[in-house]
């Protein structure tokens, strides 16, 4: 009995931590785990009527700007030429190739998932052509964002910030990279 009382059974659901937000999915009545995101142990069901603050405008602090540096790093670290999608995810940077299409969303058949509340199952696409790497919105319940902008579809440009429900992501145009392009213009002189 003191379980039900003191909060740490679980029954199904979705529960979001309250330090940094990440959210669990519970599938049978169990002890809530601790937060992947950032250790924690305080959680509190997560609802779609509960004020969570997502239109609320905040300035950013000390943890965006280093995730940002974390982003930047990763940008930077990208060896092979190509298209590419870094963000954090659960805690860690990932750096996803972007093939001829891919799809992101919540779905089990989604290229990029993310297993959130606020991602729709289908929630955006992203389609190489021959002007580049397009982003459509793929009727998604909140939207995708590109540098601040809802948009329904765009080409992605280096260095583009894609928001996807609470998630962050930013697009590398590595095509040629800088060491690359310097030597050309070398080799041309």
């Amino acid at each position: 009995m003191e379980s039900l009382t003191s909060g740490t059974l679980a029954g199904t659901g979705t529960f979001r931590c309250s330090v940094c937000g990440h959210v669990v999915e519970m599938a049978t009545a169990d002890v809530l785990p601790v937060c992947p995101g950032c250790e924690g142990a305080s959680f509190t069901r997560a609802s779609l009527f509960a004020g969570t603050g997502r239109f609320k405008r905040t300035e950013p602090d000390a943890q965006t700007l280093s995730e940002s540096d974390a982003l930047d790093a990763a940008r930077d670290a990208i060896e092979e030429p190509g298209r590419y999608l870094i963000f954090h995810d659960t805690g860690n940077v990932r750096t996803v190739a972007v093939p001829d299409s891919m799809r992101i969303g919540r779905s089990l058949s989604a290229h990029v998932r993310f297993e959130d509340p606020t991602v729709s199952r289908r929630h955006a696409v992203l389609v190489t052509e021959s002007e580049g790497v397009r982003v459509l919105d793929d009727r998604s319940l909140n939207g995708v964002f590109v540098n601040g902008e809802r948009i329904v579809s765009r080409v992605l440009e280096d260095g583009d910030e894609i928001v996807i429900g609470r998630y962050r992501l930013r697009f590398a145009d590595r095509s040629v990279l800088p060491a690359e392009a310097a030597g050309a213009v070398l080799a041309a002189e």
